[in-house]
């Protein structure tokens, strides 16, 4: 399998760190892009093929993997011309749904999935969806992908705005989540430092809990708060300031300002 990308920013770097971490060859890749001095660092780093023509590196493929911004998808694949015919695209773009994808490379078979910024370090978690054109075969590549990136999950279409809106965006809302705490900490007399790397670690440490013991999160959350304890007094002043709703308004808000990104283009 040879991979060609359209695009070579944060996203596609993560990606292609992925792939060869999982021992792909990096005579197996191609990354176009439009910045000379970005894809020489590149090359440098990974030891992977540049090119600035997105045609060059979508001819050269066998998995396409489109990772423009939204306002550039029109013109990166209409450069690539016929030489999307055949290949699997796979598009991390936003708010670009599989027909759109389908009109601008009629001869590709489509896939398109949500990433989020753990990428970066592995530890994304994507949703996907693909056109009733891929074959089993196609499905396996394009999962070979999305694990070089973490764990993933297949959807409808109709669920990528709502997963944009939780797990898309969610790694924002966690870090405001950190600098609260960090804050907190900070207030409550503790060094800046050792607050934030407190926070850090309750976090993740909560996650890895959270993963392993597979219970709901209020079961969770009532086995670490003892009547009228530390834990308690500190819940009770989260409920009253409504940061239980603010968070599911907050997934409820992104997801619908992926709809409407959508339906606009």
């Amino acid at each position: 399998m040879k991979y060609g990308f359209l695009g070579a920013g944060k996203m596609a770097t993560a990606i292609i760190e992925g792939l060869l971490k999982s021992e792909v060859p990096a005579a197996r890749i191609v990354v176009a892009g439009p910045e000379k001095l970005h894809l020489e660092k590149l090359s440098h780093r990974f030891g992977v093929a540049t090119s600035a023509s997105n045609e060059m590196a979508a001819r050269s493929a066998d998995l396409v993997l489109l990772c423009v911004k939204p306002n550039e998808t029109s013109a990166a694949l209409e450069s690539c011309g016929s030489s999307l015919d055949g290949k699997i695209l796979l598009s991390i773009v936003s708010g670009k749904t599989l027909h759109s994808l389908s009109v601008l490379a009629p001869g590709a078979r489509i896939a398109r999935c949500m990433p989020n910024t753990a990428a970066t370090i592995g530890e994304s978690a994507t949703a996907y969806c693909c056109s009733e054109s891929l074959t089993s075969g196609d499905r396996a590549a394009v999962e070979s992908v999305l694990r070089c990136m973490g764990a993933f999950w297949e959807v409808p279409e109709h669920s990528l705005d709502a997963v944009t809106g939780l797990s898309g965006s969610g790694p924002a809302y966690v870090f405001l989540f950190l600098e609260a705490l960090t804050e907190g900490g900070v207030k409550a007399g503790l060094p800046a430092a050792l607050a934030r790397e407190l926070a850090i670690q309750t976090l993740r440490g909560a996650a890895a809990l959270a993963a392993s013991e597979g219970l709901h999160p209020a079961i969770l959350r009532e086995m670490v708060t003892s009547p009228g304890g530390t834990t308690a007094a500190g819940l009770l002043e989260l409920e009253n300031a409504a940061v239980r709703g603010a968070l599911i308004r907050a997934v409820e808000a992104a997801a619908l300002r992926a709809t409407e990104l959508s339906s606009a283009r």
